[in-house]
Parts: structure tokens; C-alpha cells; sequence
């Protein structure tokens, strides 16, 4: 048993709520959130080489993978894969970047299902943003 960290009643180490006050994990020091995430320690153009990250604060505000190489919810990287993103390469489900693989996206060249293209573009709905703007 261990006090918990907000308000000092007694709690199991596997709790997962506090039954006095439902902090989240009340025996562990410091808690700063759901999910899964994971920097690696490499560094890249100042940005972590690899940054996963499907998590969560404990203001329920998603965390972003940002790095060298993105993955998660939310990611915004060179290489990028994840459901919202940004990126030189990206594989997403909605995604503005470089080279894109994604259902809707914006980028220099795409595949998509429905998208805006400036280079090179194929999909179902594809656009060139130039003639968009142009008015062709």
C-alpha cells in the first residue's frame, strides 16, 4: 500500500483510480498520462530520430509524434505515419506533405482518394491546386 499523490489516503500499487478522490494511477510520483509513447534518445536536425506517441495528457489533449521519423495519431515528420499528419513522406489518413500515400491529403505528388496536387496526382477526386487557383 502507498499513499496516494493527491490526496494521501491509502491505495494499492495496481490501482488504477484512487477510491478516495480517482486520481489515475495514485501510486505512482508522477503521472502525465494514457497510452503509449516512446523518444528515442538518437537526435536528428535537433528532432528525435523515431518518436512514437499514441497518448494522451490528463487534460485528455493528444500528444504528437514529432520527429525524424512520426508515428502516431497525430504526426508531423519527415517520414510520417500516422492518421494526421505532416510531412516530407507521408502515409496517413489526412495529410498535407512532400510525397503522400493518403485518403485526403494536399501535397507536391499524391495518392489519394481525394485530394489537391501540385507536381502529380492520382486517386478518385485529385486536383491540381495551380489550375484551382487559375481558374481552369
Amino acid at each position: 500500500m502507498k499513499p496516494c499523490r493527491e490526496c494521501r489516503h491509502q491505495v494499492s500499487e495496481q490501482a488504477r483510480a484512487c477510491p478516495n478522490c480517482g486520481a489515475p494511477r495514485p501510486a505512482l510520483q508522477g503521472w502525465d498520462g494514457w497510452g503509449y509513447e516512446y523518444k528515442s534518445q538518437a537526435r536528428m536536425f535537433g528532432l528525435p530520430l523515431l518518436h512514437v506517441s499514441f497518448k494522451y495528457r490528463p487534460d485528455h489533449v493528444p500528444v504528437p509524434a514529432v520527429g525524424v521519423i512520426a508515428i502516431g495519431q497525430f504526426g508531423a515528420g519527415i517520414i510520417n505515419i500516422s492518421q494526421f499528419g505532416v510531412g516530407l513522406f507521408c502515409a496517413c489518413q489526412f495529410a498535407v506533405g512532400g510525397f503522400v500515400l493518403a485518403q485526403f491529403a494536399v501535397g507536391y505528388s499524391i495518392v489519394v482518394q481525394m485530394g489537391l496536387y501540385l507536381h502529380q496526382g492520382r486517386g478518385q477526386l485529385v486536383r491540381n491546386l495551380l489550375e484551382l487557383i487559375q481558374g481552369q
